[in-house]
């Protein structure tokens, strides 16, 4: 009869049957959790969070009502009870993949990236397939700044999956805080077809061509770039790199496009934009300095680890 409610829209109608159900009824795992969606699907989410405790307690062993709990809980700001959950539904169930995902993503937000670094090596003893999990270490190496380690992780991801043009787009990046500007080319052109980095990958191909001192297909790339976006003109103003061409290139109109980046999560954005400030700080640096920093970056992590 609740479902027929749910069906017709009838949502208040449906989660008061369900009430009125549970008092003859307290013990009913299928209860509770039904009433929790509800709850979860009016905006009552303190409700919901007690009512999928409830079934759980009834049914310990279906670990998807743990983890709704811990999603919900993080949803609320209380991101260390959440951990909680999660660290303890993962000591029953290790091998829960979506648990040890939103786990880390909350150690990410906290900015604990080693021990989120933790939580999904773990992970990939059970899913060794899974190229987000690769992905995601590079990510938080790559916010310690061990960008060796990113590079590694990076690269296995790419390989699992061709199309994560994410992973190849850091490690162009990446290739660029070493100097190796022909291995950022190679990347930076297998990520042209990402629509949502596009801009993005232009504007470093201009990048890269000032570095060769190629201004034709640098003008070029650039046009692109701010053709596609219009806030990369205004960075590029502030590039000294981009000082001998800036003349040349097409200033946005009123009608020139933002790109907005739905589809890139705010964990991608923020690894891009920390690879990009790396990028502006040793940029007057010498070859031999980035590979002596990252030597010492490289030992301190693992005296760490250790």
């Amino acid at each position: 009869m609740a479902n027929i409610y749910l069906k017709n829209g009838e949502i208040e109608k449906a989660k008061q049957l369900l009430i009125k159900k549970l008092e003859k009824y307290p013990h009913s795992h299928y209860l509770h959790k039904k009433l929790a969606e509800i709850c979860e699907q009016l905006g009552e989410i303190d409700i919901a969070i007690d009512e999928y405790i409830k079934a759980s307690d009834i049914n310990k062993e279906d670990y998807n009502l743990t983890m709704q709990v811990a999603k919900l809980i993080s949803t609320t700001n209380r991101n260390n009870e959440a951990i909680r959950i999660l660290n303890d539904l993962l000591k029953r169930k290790p091998d829960y993949y979506e648990a040890s995902c939103l786990l880390g993503d909350i150690l990410y937000d906290q900015e604990n990236y080693k021990e989120a670094i933790n939580v999904y090596m773990s992970a990939l003893a059970y899913h060794p397939e899974q190229y987000d999990l690769y992905y995601n270490i590079g990510m938080m190496f790559t916010r310690l700044n061990d960008f060796q380690s990113a590079k590694e992780y990076y690269d296995k991801a790419a390989k699992l999956n061709s199309l994560l043009y994410r992973a190849k787009f850091d490690l162009a990046q990446i290739s660029l805080l070493y100097n190796e500007i022909e291995e950022a080319e190679k990347y930076l052109e297998e990520c042209i077809n990402d629509e949502e980095l596009s801009d993005e990958v232009y504007y470093y191909l201009a990048y890269i061509y000032m570095m060769k001192r190629d201004k034709e297909k640098a003008i070029q790339y650039l046009n692109i770039a701010v053709e596609e976006n219009e806030e990369l003109y205004k960075r590029a103003c502030k590039e000294d790199i981009f000082r001998p061409i800036i003349s040349k290139i097409n200033k946005p109109t009123n009608t020139a496009k933002h790109r907005n980046k739905n589809k890139i999560t705010v964990k991608e954005l923020a690894t891009m934009k920390h690879l990009r400030k790396t990028n502006e700080v040793v940029a007057n640096l010498s070859k031999r300095d980035i590979s002596t920093i990252q030597e010492l970056k490289r030992k301190q992590m693992e005296k760490e680890r250790e």
